[in-house]
């Protein structure tokens, strides 16, 4: 991995641990009033939600510009120029690192053994990239993925300012978030595997080589198996949300709704 990598993923982790520390307290203070009534117990979560939808939003665009400009990347999916891919996976890279460690110094409040796996099946194929230059491609394909973040998190915010499920704006970010992680993790998974087969067997899937070529379709595989099980639980919670609120609306005036997801 060359100086200007590094000094991409050292800056990207820099960053987010100072948005993490300095910014979101202070921005979620000023901007957020119901943020000072939250427990305090909850605000290394509160933060790193934030700092995780300010990583998805300017890496999820990158993607998408990456995507429909990028010619040499879409052209030559396995050594196209993967200059702009390197930056994106950089900032990713970094921000991994700043989550794992944020992970490791908290586990008793936000551990999560669904995250270190994908953090690391990430970091493991994206190492790939950021050395050797390859796949640029699927690689920036890959980071589509994070534009369901900020729907993800927007539920938790919801949640911890004690938003009742029955309210219109938790109903529509919970169809919104379902809709959307299934259109950028689950439903691209065919058009991404078919072009991960016309590649197999070609010269330049050859001068990949086996470390390479393992990395790339082991990480690929247990990254869809943590999507699908997300992707679950995602849909049994909106289920319960979209359920509970019509069987409310039905209840009559004086009747209370006891049922607890």
């Amino acid at each position: 991995m060359e100086m200007a990598e590094l000094t991409v993923v050292a800056s990207s982790f820099t960053a987010f641990q100072l948005l993490f520390k300095v910014a979101s307290p202070r921005l979620s203070g000023a901007l957020c009033p119901g943020y000072r009534h939250v427990p305090a117990h909850r605000h290394t979560e509160w933060n790193s939600r934030l700092v995780s939808t300010v990583h998805a939003l300017i890496v999820g665009f990158f993607c998408l510009y990456i995507l429909w400009f990028d010619d040499a990347v879409n052209e030559d999916p396995v050594w196209g120029d993967p200059r702009l891919v390197k930056l994106n996976v950089g900032i990713t890279c970094g921000y991994l690192l700043y989550d794992l460690v944020l992970l490791a110094c908290n586990w008793n409040t936000i551990g999560d053994s669904f995250f270190v796996c994908h953090h690391l099946a990430a970091l493991y194929a994206y190492g790939y990239v950021l050395s050797r230059g390859l796949l640029p491609y699927f690689a920036n394909f890959r980071l589509l993925s994070e534009l369901s973040t900020p729907f993800v998190n927007q539920r938790w915010f919801f949640e911890a300012l004690s938003y009742p499920r029955s309210d219109q704006r938790v109903v529509l970010n919970g169809v919104a978030m379902s809709i959307v992680f299934f259109l950028v993790r689950i439903a691209v998974i065919p058009s991404y595997y078919s072009r991960v087969l016309s590649t197999v067997g070609t010269t330049a899937f050859e001068r990949l080589g086996l470390g390479a070529q393992v990395a790339w379709i082991l990480s690929s595989v247990s990254l869809d198996i943590l999507n699908a099980i997300w992707m679950y639980r995602i849909l049994r919670g909106c289920y319960r949300v979209l359920t509970g609120s019509r069987r409310k609306a039905k209840l009559p005036a004086n009747v209370s709704n006891n049922h607890r997801d």
